[in-house]
């Protein structure tokens, strides 16, 4: 059959394993320093690999190719993490995935198995519990502790099957914010999973098309998006509002505008249709 499917130039390719990392289905490995697609019916062509590749070396083209085969994908990690099967399915994600998105429990393998293949150790995925960890951040007393919950935190890092995106009240930082506001983890990580990016320094190539995947994948509570008052931060939450319109999803999107001296200056939710 003729369908999409992912090509990879090895010319451009550098083996730094981020894609490897972003599939969800583990079709792609690194093998010899370069990553290649283990076969054709591993790969169901919806390309989330894209974005996380620094050298461009990844496409989707049409040719002829085997059906993806979703059984084989799910046999593949379950080989290849052992014993993720058993957690993942004593903890089951509670929703249905929308149709395109690949299965929880092929999520949850793929997380559970994140740096089998190689690749940087520091895009690999990595979740923490935080709950007794700031149960004093609300006194004065003592050193305050981090609200993070998972790693990375970069938006051209974090894939969007990342199962900590799952339903989740979601923060997208400039990433000046959190240097400017003082107590960003209290008042704005907490309870939150976190993606940050610069919509002035970064190349925001594929971020709208990744925002819509996560939208409309993983069904988060809410987005709060913080960013600087200087006009060109605003770009983050345009691409924010972009996102939401491809993706369909009618998630609440609060607007956070934090001063260039530190303070937050404005906070409002952002209407369904409305541009930045």
């Amino acid at each position: 059959m003729v369908r999409d499917i992912v090509v990879i130039d090895e010319a451009k390719c550098d083996g730094c394993g981020l894609c490897a990392k972003a599939c969800a289905e583990g079709a792609i490995k690194i093998i010899d320093g370069k990553a290649r697609l283990q076969a054709d019916f591993l790969c169901d062509g919806m390309g989330a690999c894209l974005g996380h590749c620094p050298r461009g070396a990844i496409r989707i083209e049409k040719r002829e190719a085997a059906a993806f085969d979703e059984a084989a994908v799910e046999a593949q990690l379950s080989r290849k993490v052992g014993h993720a099967s058993a957690a993942v399915r004593a903890h089951p994600v509670a929703h249905t995935q929308p149709a395109g998105c690949p299965s929880s429990r092929t999520q949850g393998l793929a997380a559970a198995g994140a740096g089998a293949g190689g690749g940087c150790p520091g895009s690999r995925f990595a979740h923490f519990d935080r709950l007794a960890e700031t149960s004093d951040n609300d006194s004065s007393a003592g050193e305050l502790q981090s609200e993070l919950t998972h790693w990375p935190v970069q938006l051209r890092l974090l894939s969007p099957m990342a199962p900590v995106l799952q339903g989740a009240h979601l923060l997208v930082a400039a990433d000046c914010v959190p240097i400017a506001y003082a107590d960003f983890h209290r008042k704005l990580l907490r309870g939150r999973a976190v993606v940050i990016a610069c919509p002035k320094l970064d190349d925001p190539d594929g971020y709208v098309d990744k925002l819509a995947e996560m939208m409309r994948c993983n069904r988060p509570a809410d987005i709060t998006v913080a960013h600087m008052e200087v006009p060109c931060c605003t770009g983050i939450l345009m691409m924010v509002l972009e996102a939401r319109r491809r993706s369909g999803a009618e998630v609440p999107v609060i607007d956070v505008v934090v001063g260039i001296r530190g303070d937050i200056l404005s906070e409002r939710e952002v209407p369904l249709g409305a541009a930045a």
